[in-house]
């Protein structure tokens, strides 16, 4: 879980010896200031209407001036709301959560919430130990971006007394509100066009298959893709790895060894790590060579070749993620439960014009 360090600690990190530590106001402060029981000031800072205008402007003069701060939690008892939100991240350092979290954030700043982010490393015990921990901190909803709802994770969701949302995050079960693109759409397309290219060996280069995203979703399509022209997927052709630089790089050779004149990648940090392989080993893209990334992150473009992607509109999933949620913490309907996104294929210099 992310930390904000207190303001002793960071004043001691930065060896700022200029500034100077003001104590907090307290809820003590402001009563004692305008004369009034605690309970009143809780009721003005928490808008209840049964307190005298005379009485809630002396108080909000005192807040001012003493500049005092209502504790989010503590506002939460009174209202049965923390206006808070907690995201349950795979991998902070990952571009594609990174960007999600940009279009939660900007649209939970929208609706004046607060977020409390957390990293789990792709781990489902430790996916259920942040759920637990977000609900501990009476959060008021939750966007789950894990890669896999195992059923640890799904039995701990499904106790909560709060709303869930997933953004990239499929749920076999489709009980679940959920935005993503079409990702079995995403991989018909693009093992589509490299076929057309003449391709016999495509390799498809996934996470664990033990996970629906990419057994019942990204294989899926790959598979659509082959039998439309007549053809059965060759296991020798299939590789999953996760999203880790330097395991990719010892998966290369083998991916190489398999006869794929293309590949088809589910991850950026892994297509960078096969690029950087095949460049090393003196490959020509696209000639010897076509290959495909999944996320365009910036990734993408930063490399060199850079690399042909299937395009997510990333910012918009943890967007639209979050407004599905603003709305289930009101009590409202959600028009759809599955959102799908359009994606598209963003032609650049790993692959030879798709068609």
């Amino acid at each position: 879980m992310l930390i904000i360090l207190d303001e002793e600690t960071l004043l001691k990190a930065v060896g700022d010896r200029n500034v100077v530590k003001k104590q907090n106001a307290t809820i003590y402060d402001v009563a004692n200031r305008v004369g009034v029981s605690l309970a009143t000031v809780s009721r003005v800072v928490n808008g209840n209407k049964n307190v005298r205008d005379s009485t809630k402007e002396k108080v909000l003069k005192a807040i001012d001036e003493l500049g005092y701060q209502p504790n989010a939690v503590a506002r939460g008892l009174a209202s049965k709301k923390s206006t808070t939100i907690g995201i349950v991240m795979p991998d902070v350092t990952n571009l594609y959560y990174a960007e999600l979290t940009r279009g939660i954030n900007d649209v939970a700043n929208m609706y004046h919430y607060d977020v409390l982010l957390t990293n789990t490393d792709d781990d489902p015990v430790r996916d259920v130990l942040a759920i637990n921990s977000l609900e501990s901190k009476q959060v008021d909803g939750i966007i789950f971006m894990g890669n896999e709802l195992d059923q640890g994770v799904r039995k701990t969701i499904d106790a909560l007394n709060i709303p869930v949302v997933l953004a990239g995050c499929v749920d076999a079960q489709q009980k679940l509100p959920s935005v993503n693109i079409d990702y079995i759409d995403a991989f018909y397309e693009i093992t589509a066009s490299l076929l057309r290219h003449g391709h016999e060996n495509v390799a498809l280069v996934m996470g664990s298959l033990d996970e629906a995203i990419n057994r019942d979703y990204r294989l899926a399509g790959y598979t659509k893709a082959l039998n439309e022209v007549g053809r059965q997927v060759d296991e020798k052709l299939l590789f999953t790895t996760g999203r880790d630089y330097q395991k990719t790089l010892e998966l290369a050779p083998k991916v190489v060894a398999s006869g794929a004149t293309a590949m088809i990648v589910y991850d950026d940090v892994v297509a960078v790590a096969l690029l950087n392989y095949l460049h090393d080993h003196h490959f020509d893209l696209p000639g010897q060579m076509e290959l495909v990334t999944s996320n365009d992150t910036n990734y993408s473009i930063i490399s060199r070749p850079q690399l042909t992607s299937i395009a997510q509109p990333k910012y918009d999933i943890g967007a639209v993620a979050m407004r599905m949620l603003t709305k289930l913490m009101n009590n409202e309907d959600l028009k759809e439960q599955a959102v799908k996104l359009p994606h598209t294929i963003v032609q650049r210099q790993t692959t030879h014009e798709l068609n």
